[in-house]
């Protein structure tokens, strides 16, 4: 039986180490120009210019990661009031008052954890245990998304596992889902964690120490 859910990007469930998670966010500027759409539960980065955009590629790019977008905040021009969504359209898509800042609120937790679906088949239950601990990607579909819900369709890609020291996420465990449980199929949920973490006090790939076995 196919899984229920097969993509919905980085999804924030906890932190390391059960800590108390209280979701909270930290609040940021996309410049009101940036034209690409940023979903819900997609990677953000830190801009030199001193706001946050898209990783740099649609693997979820090697730079240092910032959080996952979980919503933003601007003032309509066309109404003069502020408008709450879950994700940035896009200035071509909106109306923004540029007197305005477009706020953009971010789980930014260097402990964060995130639940991600598999882009694909993980075979089984034995080989989606030994991908615990090794390194991934998104797949191409990191800067991907649905304008009618908001949320990304990123899902992490199953070819990229490797002990790779500089792959973007770590995985660190498969959640317990009934709906979820088709091994043999996509849409297997795992939890991962950032690599390269902006907000990390150690340097950029410090975290990122091989896997303990050569997963899969």
């Amino acid at each position: 039986m196919a899984n229920q859910e097969t993509a919905y990007g980085l999804r924030p469930i906890g932190l390391v180490g059960s800590a108390a998670n209280s979701t909270g966010v930290t609040q940021y500027e996309i410049a009101t120009d940036d034209t690409n759409a940023i979903y819900q539960y997609e990677i953000v980065v830190p801009l030199s210019t001193g706001f946050l955009g898209q990783a740099a590629d649609t693997a979820g790019g090697t730079t240092a990661s910032l959080g996952v977008l979980m919503g933003v905040e601007y003032v309509d021009s066309t109404f003069g009031r502020s408008r709450w969504l879950n994700y940035w359209p896009g200035s071509s898509n909106v109306s923004v008052n540029t007197n305005h800042p477009v706020k953009a609120f971010v789980a930014d937790n260097p402990n964060q954890l995130f639940q991600v679906a598999s882009d694909a088949t993980l075979t089984n239950k034995a080989t989606a245990q030994a991908a615990v601990f090794a390194n991934a990607t998104l797949g191409t579909s990191a800067r991907s998304g649905s304008t009618d819900t908001g949320r990304s369709s990123s899902a992490l890609s199953v070819s990229s596992i490797a002990t790779t020291a500089t792959l973007g996420l770590r995985i660190v465990g498969i959640v317990d889902d009934d709906a979820n449980s088709d091994f043999s199929a996509a849409g297997i949920p795992l939890i991962v964690r950032l690599n390269a973490h902006f907000n990390a006090t150690t340097s950029r790939y410090d975290s990122q120490t091989t896997a303990t076995s050569t997963g899969i």
